[in-house]
């Protein structure tokens, strides 16, 4: 059975990070896996392919009728990496090309693979309906809800998963991927409890995942022996192999507020 995840998060939290280094584990594996970045800037596979590859938005503009050929691309032990891509900035809704994409990959039968793992990277939070199709039309099965412990990162988790339980979706965790805030730890995990959620993995800040990403590599490929890579690898596991998933129960916003203040 394929394991199908839609990982969401505030916009520059480490989604694609994190699901580019996800996937590097799981094809050491051997398995094999398709990885969909659903955001306007294209770069979730950057790190998977050695550069940016075209977006299916921009390969429809000159080819109505492409192959999978010309939209799914080999990147690292032949992880398929497939960008939806979007409208320039500031022209057109972004999550309009995560719909034309979704549809396209269907058409194309892409979905319908002999696959083990589907990740998709998920831009923001699931507000805008063309970011919510990985969940609003189950092409996946699961959330992963990415964040750090500051503010904003955990405002937007927490819409997130007003977006979960409104499209009744299953929440299979927190990833909490470290800024280096005070009592970071601490506050991620209370949070994952109020929203009656878990703590998948946590993956601490450090310069070797940069240095990778300049370098158009995940860090389980540039330094597969790295803490780093085995904090990867370690959430990896505990992804694939977790069968829990909670019904999440966000917090209104003055509550939310004061959680937050409590560890002020």
């Amino acid at each position: 059975m394929i394991k199908k995840i839609a990982i969401y998060g505030k916009g520059g939290i480490g989604k694609s990070t994190t699901v580019a280094n996800l996937s590097a584990v799981y094809a050491d594996e051997g398995l094999d896996c398709l990885v969909i970045g659903c955001d306007p800037k294209a770069d979730t596979t950057r790190t998977l392919f050695g550069s940016r590859i075209p977006t299916v938005v921009n390969t429809l503009k000159d080819n109505r009728n492409p192959s999978t050929d010309d939209i799914v691309h080999l990147g690292y032990k032949n992880i398929k990496c497939v960008e939806s891509g979007g409208p320039e900035p500031g022209v057109g809704c972004a999550g309009r090309g995560v719909i034309v994409a979704m549809k396209k990959l269907e058409n194309l039968e892409v979905l319908n693979d002999d696959l083990d793992i589907v990740i998709y990277d998920v831009l923001g939070d699931v507000v805008c309906g063309g970011f919510s199709v990985p969940l609003r039309e189950k092409y996946a099965d699961e959330v992963i809800i990415v964040t750090s412990g500051e503010y904003m990162s955990l405002y937007a988790a927490n819409n997130i998963v007003k977006g979960v339980k409104k499209l009744k979706g299953k929440l299979a965790g927190i990833v909490c991927n470290c800024r280096n805030v005070d009592n970071e730890l601490q506050i991620v995990e209370e949070f994952a409890k109020k929203i009656n959620s878990d703590i998948r993995g946590v993956i601490n800040r450090s310069n070797l995942i940069q240095e990778s990403e300049l370098d158009a590599k995940t860090v389980v490929e540039k330094y597969p022996d790295s803490d780093e890579a085995t904090e990867y690898r370690k959430l990896a596991s505990n992804i694939l192999n977790n069968n829990s998933y909670s019904v999440p129960e966000p917090m209104d916003d003055d509550e939310f507020e004061e959680f937050f203040k409590s560890f002020l």
